[in-house]
């Protein structure tokens, strides 16, 4: 039986039993205990454990993950279970997943609009009161989007150029221009998040006690955090290129990755045009003399 599994007769791919459900789900757990008991100084057996059980379940994710991937790259590459079936199956998957990561920003642009629109709406007195009836509210000082806002939109962009590269000279079997697009992109994907990250240690406004810095905050921080798995998600294409896992047929890895990434550069022209530029217009910008 293992014989003829080994020598499928069909497109179709029939996976082994894998540990790596149950493991995921266990890690999973242990990771949500240590953040609750962590965050509400909850004692775990009389001790302080919440940020040592969080870390355990947090190393049990990234090891599941680890192995995970390594089985699916081993079926595509050693195995040759992914035929031309199975890659379609994957991209409509891949496809629903971007989908429901553009509902999850949907929300967020919901939230800044819906309060940004309405900042004297009828019937919500209190935000009324709170926001002074204009947006951004009284007493708002916004960051200006044509410094490092402006700065960041140029590197995604970039960095979406040098991926397409990257693609473009993996399908003409150009190992050379497909690791330095590679390479690039990340460097391009890091910069950015410094960037950000720099941005908002000097932030005017804070997350708390403003509807204009929690709004901010959630949107581009869950974006901030998506350019990061995204990066992640390259440098791992950058390893498994230099391991001459990618050929010009078989790279759904890769493939994927630059979809994700263009997506993640959809989504920060829309933030940078709606939350920096339009959601900023009427305050006193930072670092702009009022």
């Amino acid at each position: 039986m293992s014989e003829a599994h080994a020598t499928p007769n069909h497109d179709y791919h029939l996976v082994d039993p894998s540990p790596w459900p149950l493991t995921g789900s266990i890690a999973a757990f242990v990771t949500a205990v240590g953040a609750i008991c962590w965050m509400k100084g909850i004692p775990i057996a009389g001790l302080k454990m919440g940020p040592y059980v969080f870390g355990a379940g947090f190393l049990g994710i990234l090891f599941t993950m680890a192995s995970w991937w390594a089985d699916v790259v081993r079926e595509a590459n050693d195995e040759g279970f992914h035929t031309r079936v199975v890659q379609i199956s994957h991209r409509y998957g891949m496809i629903l997943f971007i989908m429901s990561e553009v509902m999850f920003f949907v929300a967020w642009f919901w939230a800044f609009f819906n309060t940004s629109l309405f900042p004297a709406f009828a019937t919500q007195y209190a935000r009324d009161a709170f926001l002074g009836g204009t947006w951004p509210p009284k007493g708002i000082e916004a960051i200006n989007p044509w410094h490092l806002p402006l700065l960041n939109t140029l590197l995604l962009l970039t960095s979406g150029t040098t991926v397409t590269w990257a693609h473009h000279a993996l399908l003409e079997n150009d190992r050379r221009g497909l690791k330095l697009g590679l390479l690039l992109t990340v460097v391009l994907g890091a910069t950015f998040t410094g960037v950000q990250a720099y941005e908002y240690i000097h932030a005017p406004f804070a997350f708390k006690n403003s509807i204009y810095g929690a709004t901010f905050f959630m949107a581009t921080g869950f974006h901030g955090f998506h350019v990061l798995v995204g990066t992640i998600f390259l440098i791992v294409c950058l390893l498994r290129a230099n391991a001459g896992q990618f050929t010009p047929k078989q790279h759904l890895g890769f493939e994927f990755a630059a979809w994700y990434w263009h997506f993640v550069d959809v989504v920060w022209l829309f933030l940078f045009s709606c939350i920096y530029v339009w959601g900023s217009w009427g305050a006193a910008l930072e670092g702009v003399a009022k």
